[in-house]
């Protein structure tokens, strides 16, 4: 192997001393074109000072206690850089992991550089992993470290993309390579949406009869949940209920919607018939387990049944099911919503918090939506329900899916047209929920809404291959990056933006 080292010691002579040229106050990382930190996202801040570059060597190692919570951080950052790791003491060249409060932020970090050495002190190992991302951009860009000491954290909680695998089957091998490149960008969640009405796409022992036949097994899923643990990702699986379901219902007709003339509804599922609660309830049971993160995404949206102007008459079987549950006031939306309570409630046993698409909120006297839900604000260009500061008054968390800026839709369908980095970049932030309305400011903190994901969805599966799609979202993912660790208006131009992307990788 080509130790990474050896690469930017040749590049080392080309490599100017910068610290005596800085001011000596702090500065942002954006401060100009060509940032002394070069970085996505760039850092909060940066105090250059006079100590030299710091650039690995032969004798460099990386230093964190074996049996530590960073040791993993050092292994992996000494496999990168293809130099030994070592339990310590560090000595001159090292770089040197370790935990230590720096703010309240967990995923914060205080990154300490001089010729000397690097040292690396995060809140949590989160915050030590994403110091050393930053690190390796910086040597990708310029071959050695500068002086100087930077605090960084991000600003949003949630930070992710959204991969639509129930329509078009994505490889494991695709998949971990979204991992690596949302670890670089200190991404910290991927939702995968893993079936539709095109394709149920992961393997299933209580149910084979419903899988697709190509779909993830239960090893891709371990091996992809692994790999994101290590590069602190939390995997978040959706089994989308009570629409979506076409290719889980090819199996089980008799569970299927039908209107009062007796035509089928694409994709939605008769609620009210006993069976459907048990064989969706079967899936989730043998699922919770293999997805240990803390969350797990209900669906909920584009139900049939409340896609019309009047759903009690058009589906009588569901207003006499929502009437004997709720009384003579009784809607069809009651029933949906006490569809996703029941699956949440079976979903909070297994230690998981449940969200949803926004328009699977129903609310009535009779039946509200779960209170710790976290709502999932798509906006779809024909609103339907509430705008999101509704939610948020209710004292709801929210994430950002605004579908105007981070919505990948296959063949780019005119509602829907590809989204672009630059658009994110410059007039997206995290408050920018709905189309172009931003949410007041009292209800757009960090605490509220919790951040952003990028959404990839297979309305036309064929219209891109996994190569284009990579390519297509490699800009517009950096944005979300940038703008979710820090919303503030970027400094960079955005042609001096994507320059930097070429430059840290």
């Amino acid at each position: 192997m080509v130790h990474l080292w050896s690469k930017f010691a040749s590049v080392a002579g080309v490599v100017s001393v910068i610290a005596a040229v800085f001011a000596p106050e702090p500065v942002t990382a954006a401060a100009a074109a060509a940032p002394a930190i070069p970085s996505i996202p760039a850092v909060r801040a940066y105090t250059p000072t006079a100590g030299g570059t710091w650039h690995p060597g032969p004798g460099t190692r990386v230093v964190a206690p074996a049996g530590s919570a960073v040791e993993d951080e050092a292994r992996l950052l000494a496999s990168e850089l293809g130099v030994p790791y070592a339990n310590g003491p560090a000595r001159q060249g090292d770089v040197s992991l370790s935990l230590g409060w720096v703010n309240d932020n967990p995923e914060s970090y205080e990154m300490t550089s001089s010729a000397a050495g690097i040292t690396v002190r995060g809140t949590t190992d989160a915050g030590v992993f994403y110091g050393t991302r930053t690190l390796l951009q910086v040597l990708r860009a310029k071959g050695g470290f500068p002086a100087g000491v930077i605090q960084d954290r991000p600003d949003r909680p949630q930070r992710g993309l959204m991969v639509d695998v129930g329509r078009k089957y994505f490889t494991r091998g695709w998949l971990e390579e979204r991992i690596r490149d949302m670890g670089d960008l200190k991404l910290n969640e991927l939702h995968l949406h893993l079936s539709d009405n095109q394709g149920f796409r992961i393997q299933s022992t209580t149910h084979p009869e419903v899988v697709s036949a190509r779909h993830l097994s239960k090893a891709d899923i371990r091996a992809v949940v692994a790999l994101a643990a290590q590069r602190h990702i939390t995997v978040i699986p959706e089994i989308d209920s009570p629409g979506h379901l076409g290719a889980l219902l090819a199996a089980h007709p008799s569970l299927r919607l039908r209107n009062a003339s007796g035509k089928l509804v694409n994709g939605a599922l008769d609620i009210s018939r006993a069976g459907s609660a048990t064989l969706v309830d079967d899936l989730l049971k043998e699922y919770a387990p293999l997805f240990p993160g803390p969350y797990w995404h209900l669906g909920g949206d584009e139900y049939g049944a409340l896609t019309v102007a009047d759903p009690q008459r058009t589906f009588p079987r569901l207003a006499a099911y929502a009437r004997a549950r709720f009384g003579p006031q009784g809607t069809v939306a009651d029933a949906a919503t006490a569809w996703l309570n029941d699956r949440a409630a079976l979903l909070r046993s297994y230690g998981k918090t449940t969200e949803a698409w926004n328009d699977g909120f129903f609310t009535s006297p009779r039946s509200w939506p779960d209170a710790g839900r976290q709502v999932d604000y798509w906006s779809s260009n024909k609103q339907r329900g509430p705008l999101p500061e509704t939610y948020l008054r209710e004292g709801r968390q929210l994430v950002n899916l605004n579908s105007w800026y981070l919505y990948y839709v296959l063949g780019g369908p005119a509602n829907f047209p590809y989204p672009t980095g630059q658009a994110i970049y410059e007039r997206w932030t995290p408050a920018l929920v709905f189309r172009d309305r931003t949410v007041p400011a009292a209800l757009a903190g960090a605490d509220r809404i919790l951040g952003g994901r990028l959404a990839i969805w297979c309305d036309n599966a064929g219209a891109q291959t996994q190569g284009r799609i990579a390519a297509g979202i490699r800009m517009p993912l950096r944005a979300l990056a940038q703008k979710t660790w820090d919303p503030g208006r970027p400094t960079l131009t955005w042609a001096d933006f994507k320059n930097l992307a070429a430059r840290v990788g």
